[in-house]
């Protein structure tokens, strides 16, 4: 069983957030603050990705939204 964990140890991809985590950035040109969900790796193409659970909801197009998947370049930490 070790044999799996070492593995996934070294060569999978590693969170630079995790949750609860506080964030701010743009989203569809749109500022947003809120609190880190999940920062994983789906697939190697579209690479890795976080969901943010917005502290206000985000009207966008006529739908509003209080979780978001947002990129790595378009947020940083809020402190």
């Amino acid at each position: 069983m070790s044999g799996l964990a070492e593995y996934f140890e070294q060569h999978r991809y590693k969170p630079q957030y995790y949750i609860g985590d506080r964030v701010q950035g743009k989203w569809n040109e749109i500022p947003f603050r809120g609190s880190v969900g999940n920062d994983t790796l789906i697939n190697e193409l579209e690479g890795p990705r976080i969901s943010v659970h917005s502290d206000l909801p985000i009207k966008y197009k006529g739908t509003y939204y209080t979780v978001i998947i947002v990129k790595h370049k378009d947020i940083k930490e809020f402190k």
